[in-house]
């Protein structure tokens, strides 16, 4: 199937993949969708050479690894220039999953919001992407050691967030 898919399919299958991670790096809709927008246009100069050389599984891990390079330089951009607000916008569903609620995710959503930009990307693609934890360090461009620091500190503060009643969400 890699051979025969062309960028253009690529793109519109893995679109809302693609945004779901984003939408939980960022926390923001409209982020997301530019995020979204620029690594599927720097994916677009190498695909032919994606194509031959990576497979489908790795064209997906490329693609997840530059669109999280495109979250944290865009971090690293914006950072100044960021405005405090007194109130959060309504937040849109980002995908549904058997025997989930909308509050839960609502819940989940916000406490991520409340992490670090790198906690918060450690543990969308440790725990929401299932890498391995090796995935995650190579993705992330840090030690395996690294990760799980991130990773258990980022557990600690969300269990501290959620409080005693949502714990049982963030189990091992």
């Amino acid at each position: 199937m890699t051979e025969e898919l062309g960028f253009d399919e690529f793109a519109a299958s893995r679109a809302r993949r693609l945004f779901h991670l984003a939408y939980l790096m960022c926390g923001d809709w409209h982020q997301a969708q530019d995020l979204v927008q620029t690594a599927l246009s720097k994916l677009y100069p190498v695909w032919g050479r994606l194509r031959r050389a990576d497979g489908e599984v790795g064209i997906d891990a490329y693609a997840r690894k530059v669109l999280l390079r495109c979250y944290l330089s865009h971090r690293r951009l914006r950072r100044s220039s960021e405005l405090a607000v007194d109130a959060f916008p309504e937040e849109p569903s980002i995908g549904t999953h058997e025997g989930s609620s909308a509050a839960l995710r609502l819940t989940l959503i916000a406490a991520l919001r409340q992490l670090p930009p790198r906690n918060r990307v450690a543990v969308a693609l440790r725990y929401l992407e299932d890498y391995s934890l090796e995935e995650t360090a190579e993705a992330m461009g840090i030690t395996v050691s690294a990760v799980k620091s991130l990773n258990t500190r980022s557990m600690v503060r969300l269990r501290a967030i959620l409080g005693p009643d949502r714990t049982l969400l963030l189990q091992d």
